[in-house]
Protein backbone atom coordinates (compact mmCIF):
# COMPACT_ATOMS: atom_id res chain seq x y z
CA UNK A 1 0.00 0.00 0.00
CA UNK A 2 2.45 2.47 0.93
CA UNK A 3 4.46 1.78 -2.20
CA UNK A 4 1.99 2.04 -4.30
CA UNK A 5 0.57 6.21 -2.92
CA UNK A 6 4.29 6.74 -3.39
CA UNK A 7 4.04 5.92 -7.13
CA UNK A 8 0.52 7.77 -7.36
CA UNK A 9 1.89 10.30 -5.88
CA UNK A 10 5.39 10.47 -8.33
CA UNK A 11 3.08 10.97 -11.59
CA UNK A 12 1.95 14.68 -11.15
CA UNK A 13 5.75 15.56 -11.21
CA UNK A 14 6.88 13.21 -14.03
CA UNK A 15 3.51 14.37 -16.41
CA UNK A 16 5.56 18.35 -15.08
CA UNK A 17 8.78 17.20 -16.06
CA UNK A 18 7.63 16.47 -19.93
CA UNK A 19 5.39 19.45 -20.07
CA UNK A 20 8.11 21.57 -19.13
CA UNK A 21 10.74 19.75 -21.68
CA UNK A 22 7.83 20.14 -24.42
CA UNK A 23 7.52 23.50 -24.03
CA UNK A 24 11.14 24.49 -24.04
CA UNK A 25 13.43 25.56 -26.76
CA UNK A 26 17.53 24.88 -27.19
CA UNK A 27 19.61 26.91 -28.46
CA UNK A 28 20.14 25.54 -31.68
CA UNK A 29 16.10 25.69 -32.23
CA UNK A 30 16.00 29.65 -31.39
CA UNK A 31 19.39 29.91 -34.03
CA UNK A 32 17.76 28.47 -36.62
CA UNK A 33 14.87 30.56 -35.85
CA UNK A 34 16.03 33.74 -35.97
CA UNK A 35 18.73 32.71 -38.91
CA UNK A 36 15.15 32.54 -40.66
CA UNK A 37 13.50 34.78 -39.73
CA UNK A 38 16.53 37.66 -40.28
CA UNK A 39 16.41 36.04 -44.21
CA UNK A 40 12.93 36.77 -44.39
CA UNK A 41 13.28 40.19 -43.28
CA UNK A 42 15.89 40.82 -45.61
CA UNK A 43 13.81 39.61 -49.07
CA UNK A 44 11.01 42.00 -47.98
CA UNK A 45 13.31 45.17 -47.06
CA UNK A 46 14.79 45.25 -50.81
CA UNK A 47 11.14 45.07 -52.55
CA UNK A 48 10.12 47.59 -50.44
CA UNK A 49 12.74 50.28 -50.75
CA UNK A 50 12.21 49.25 -54.60
CA UNK A 51 8.20 50.71 -53.87
CA UNK A 52 9.38 53.48 -52.26
CA UNK A 53 11.42 54.47 -55.42
CA UNK A 54 9.10 54.04 -57.92
CA UNK A 55 6.26 55.39 -55.91
CA UNK A 56 8.57 58.92 -55.55
CA UNK A 57 9.33 58.58 -59.37
CA UNK A 58 5.73 57.63 -60.23
CA UNK A 59 4.67 61.35 -58.33
CA UNK A 60 7.23 63.16 -60.05
CA UNK A 61 6.28 61.96 -63.07
CA UNK A 62 2.85 63.01 -62.17
CA UNK A 63 4.06 66.72 -61.19
CA UNK A 64 5.85 66.92 -64.15
CA UNK A 65 2.74 66.26 -66.46
CA UNK A 66 1.06 68.98 -63.90
CA UNK A 67 3.90 71.86 -65.25
CA UNK A 68 3.55 70.64 -68.59
CA UNK A 69 -0.20 71.96 -67.61
CA UNK A 70 0.59 74.97 -66.14
CA UNK A 71 2.69 76.05 -68.74
CA UNK A 72 0.52 75.91 -71.88
CA UNK A 73 -1.85 77.74 -69.59
CA UNK A 74 0.43 79.79 -68.48
CA UNK A 75 0.99 80.65 -72.25
CA UNK A 76 -2.71 81.07 -73.16
CA UNK A 77 -3.31 83.33 -70.26
CA UNK A 78 -0.43 85.50 -70.76
CA UNK A 79 0.72 85.06 -74.84
CA UNK A 80 4.33 84.02 -73.91
CA UNK A 81 6.25 81.59 -71.61
CA UNK A 82 6.97 82.50 -68.22
CA UNK A 83 11.40 83.14 -67.66
CA UNK A 84 13.02 80.68 -65.50
CA UNK A 85 13.50 81.50 -61.32
CA UNK A 86 16.69 82.11 -59.73
CA UNK A 87 18.64 78.91 -59.19
CA UNK A 88 20.60 80.32 -56.38
CA UNK A 89 17.55 82.11 -54.07
CA UNK A 90 16.85 80.09 -50.87
CA UNK A 91 13.24 79.59 -50.23
CA UNK A 92 12.08 82.08 -48.27
CA UNK A 93 13.85 85.00 -49.71
CA UNK A 94 12.57 87.67 -51.38
CA UNK A 95 12.39 86.67 -55.37
CA UNK A 96 12.44 82.89 -54.54
CA UNK A 97 10.30 80.64 -57.60
CA UNK A 98 9.21 84.14 -59.11
CA UNK A 99 9.89 84.43 -62.51
CA UNK A 100 12.08 87.80 -63.03
CA UNK A 101 10.10 90.43 -65.44
CA UNK A 102 11.08 90.01 -69.17
CA UNK A 103 11.96 92.77 -71.38
CA UNK A 104 9.34 93.48 -73.80
CA UNK A 105 11.56 92.72 -76.85
CA UNK A 106 13.78 90.72 -75.90
CA UNK A 107 12.35 88.18 -73.51
CA UNK A 108 14.00 86.97 -70.32
CA UNK A 109 17.75 87.82 -69.07
CA UNK A 110 18.49 84.51 -68.87
CA UNK A 111 17.37 81.29 -70.62
CA UNK A 112 18.12 79.05 -67.49
CA UNK A 113 17.31 78.70 -64.17
CA UNK A 114 14.82 76.90 -62.31
CA UNK A 115 11.04 76.11 -62.60
CA UNK A 116 9.42 79.51 -61.44
CA UNK A 117 7.14 77.37 -59.48
CA UNK A 118 5.51 80.60 -57.25
CA UNK A 119 4.12 82.06 -60.68
CA UNK A 120 3.19 78.64 -62.21
CA UNK A 121 1.52 77.53 -58.54
CA UNK A 122 3.09 74.17 -58.67
CA UNK A 123 5.43 72.32 -56.15
CA UNK A 124 8.79 73.96 -55.97
CA UNK A 125 10.60 70.28 -55.32
CA UNK A 126 10.56 66.93 -57.01
CA UNK A 127 9.81 63.97 -54.44
CA UNK A 128 13.32 63.71 -53.60
CA UNK A 129 13.48 67.30 -52.75
CA UNK A 130 15.44 69.33 -55.35
CA UNK A 131 14.34 71.61 -57.92
CA UNK A 132 13.62 71.62 -61.30
CA UNK A 133 15.78 72.58 -63.96
CA UNK A 134 14.14 74.93 -66.64
CA UNK A 135 15.06 76.41 -69.71
CA UNK A 136 13.29 78.52 -72.54
CA UNK A 137 13.70 79.71 -75.51
CA UNK A 138 13.69 83.36 -75.19
CA UNK A 139 11.74 84.43 -78.55
CA UNK A 140 9.13 82.66 -76.78
CA UNK A 141 9.44 84.85 -73.49
CA UNK A 142 8.66 88.48 -75.01
CA UNK A 143 5.90 90.80 -73.54
CA UNK A 144 4.16 91.38 -77.25
CA UNK A 145 1.45 93.86 -77.37
CA UNK A 146 -1.48 93.27 -79.87
CA UNK A 147 0.68 95.13 -82.70
CA UNK A 148 2.71 93.85 -85.60
CA UNK A 149 5.06 90.69 -85.10
CA UNK A 150 7.94 90.30 -86.68
CA UNK A 151 9.38 86.80 -85.74
CA UNK A 152 12.08 86.72 -88.33
CA UNK A 153 12.69 84.77 -90.68
CA UNK A 154 10.32 82.95 -92.32
CA UNK A 155 7.89 84.83 -90.25
CA UNK A 156 5.59 86.91 -92.16
CA UNK A 157 4.56 90.70 -90.03
CA UNK A 158 1.43 89.52 -88.12
CA UNK A 159 -1.07 91.29 -85.76
CA UNK A 160 -1.62 88.80 -83.05
CA UNK A 161 -1.32 88.70 -79.17
CA UNK A 162 1.57 86.44 -78.43
CA UNK A 163 5.30 86.45 -78.29
CA UNK A 164 5.32 83.90 -80.91
CA UNK A 165 3.69 82.70 -84.07
CA UNK A 166 2.86 79.56 -85.88
CA UNK A 167 6.52 79.51 -87.42
CA UNK A 168 8.42 80.85 -84.89
CA UNK A 169 10.92 77.80 -83.70
CA UNK A 170 12.30 76.52 -80.33
CA UNK A 171 16.16 76.69 -79.89
CA UNK A 172 16.86 73.51 -78.01
CA UNK A 173 15.93 69.43 -79.08
CA UNK A 174 16.19 66.45 -77.29
CA UNK A 175 18.10 63.67 -77.61
CA UNK A 176 17.58 60.03 -77.05
CA UNK A 177 21.83 59.84 -75.53
CA UNK A 178 24.00 62.43 -76.00
CA UNK A 179 24.82 62.91 -80.26
CA UNK A 180 21.93 60.12 -80.71
CA UNK A 181 19.03 60.29 -82.40
CA UNK A 182 16.54 63.32 -82.19
CA UNK A 183 13.22 62.59 -80.11
CA UNK A 184 12.16 66.30 -80.72
CA UNK A 185 13.45 69.22 -82.26
CA UNK A 186 12.41 73.31 -82.57
CA UNK A 187 11.72 72.31 -78.77
CA UNK A 188 10.71 75.50 -76.90
CA UNK A 189 10.81 74.48 -73.12
CA UNK A 190 12.39 71.70 -71.10
CA UNK A 191 11.86 71.00 -67.53
CA UNK A 192 14.01 68.37 -65.95
CA UNK A 193 13.95 66.34 -62.01
CA UNK A 194 17.66 65.38 -61.20
CA UNK A 195 15.93 61.77 -59.95
CA UNK A 196 17.29 60.17 -56.85
CA UNK A 197 21.16 60.81 -57.23
CA UNK A 198 20.27 64.72 -57.55
CA UNK A 199 23.17 65.34 -59.65
CA UNK A 200 23.36 68.71 -60.32
CA UNK A 201 20.48 69.70 -59.12
CA UNK A 202 20.04 72.40 -56.72
CA UNK A 203 18.20 72.12 -53.55
CA UNK A 204 15.93 74.68 -51.92
CA UNK A 205 19.34 76.67 -50.44
CA UNK A 206 19.62 77.55 -53.53
CA UNK A 207 23.02 75.24 -53.53
CA UNK A 208 24.20 73.03 -56.72
CA UNK A 209 24.18 69.49 -55.62
CA UNK A 210 28.04 67.81 -57.11
CA UNK A 211 27.31 67.56 -60.83
CA UNK A 212 28.21 63.14 -61.30
CA UNK A 213 30.11 61.75 -64.07
CA UNK A 214 27.36 60.44 -66.59
CA UNK A 215 27.69 62.97 -69.61
CA UNK A 216 24.17 62.29 -70.61
CA UNK A 217 23.19 64.02 -66.92
CA UNK A 218 25.59 66.82 -67.38
CA UNK A 219 23.57 67.52 -70.68
CA UNK A 220 20.44 68.31 -68.43
CA UNK A 221 22.72 70.63 -65.96
CA UNK A 222 22.99 74.03 -64.84
CA UNK A 223 26.04 75.78 -65.45
CA UNK A 224 27.95 79.20 -64.84
CA UNK A 225 25.96 79.57 -61.29
CA UNK A 226 22.76 78.01 -62.43
CA UNK A 227 22.02 81.15 -65.45
CA UNK A 228 23.23 78.68 -68.71
CA UNK A 229 23.22 75.47 -69.80
CA UNK A 230 26.52 73.61 -71.61
CA UNK A 231 24.57 73.62 -75.03
CA UNK A 232 20.70 73.14 -76.65
CA UNK A 233 20.82 69.25 -76.31
CA UNK A 234 18.85 67.67 -73.76
CA UNK A 235 18.69 64.01 -72.92
CA UNK A 236 15.59 61.30 -72.08
CA UNK A 237 16.39 58.19 -72.10
CA UNK A 238 15.66 55.01 -69.92
CA UNK A 239 17.32 54.87 -66.60
CA UNK A 240 20.95 53.14 -66.29
CA UNK A 241 23.28 52.68 -62.84
CA UNK A 242 24.32 56.72 -63.59
CA UNK A 243 21.22 57.49 -64.84
CA UNK A 244 17.92 58.85 -63.78
CA UNK A 245 16.36 62.28 -65.15
CA UNK A 246 12.74 62.57 -65.49
CA UNK A 247 12.23 65.18 -68.38
CA UNK A 248 9.33 66.70 -70.00
CA UNK A 249 9.49 69.33 -72.86
CA UNK A 250 5.90 70.80 -74.92
CA UNK A 251 6.37 70.66 -78.34
CA UNK A 252 6.33 73.29 -80.79
CA UNK A 253 3.11 71.58 -82.22
CA UNK A 254 1.31 71.28 -79.24
CA UNK A 255 2.29 74.44 -77.63
CA UNK A 256 1.20 75.76 -81.12
CA UNK A 257 -2.36 73.46 -81.27
CA UNK A 258 -3.43 74.69 -77.82
CA UNK A 259 -2.65 78.26 -78.88
CA UNK A 260 -5.10 78.42 -81.55
CA UNK A 261 -8.02 76.58 -79.83
CA UNK A 262 -7.68 79.17 -77.01
CA UNK A 263 -7.40 81.98 -79.73
CA UNK A 264 -4.13 83.13 -78.69
CA UNK A 265 -2.85 82.43 -82.15
CA UNK A 266 -4.68 83.05 -85.77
Amino acid sequence: MNNENCRIKEKPHQEGNMKTNRAGFTLVEMAIVLVIVGLLLGGLLMPLSMQVEQRRISETQAALDEIKEALVGFAIANGRLPCPAPAATPIGVAGAGLEPTPVVAVGCASAAGVLPWATLGVNETDAWGNRYTYRVTTEFTRIVPQSTFNGGAGCPPLTLNAAFALCSQGNMAMLNTGGGSILSSNVPVVVISHGKNGNGAYNTQGTQLPLGTDVDEQDNQLTTGGTATANTNFVSKTPTATFDDLVVWLSPNILFNRMVSAQRLP
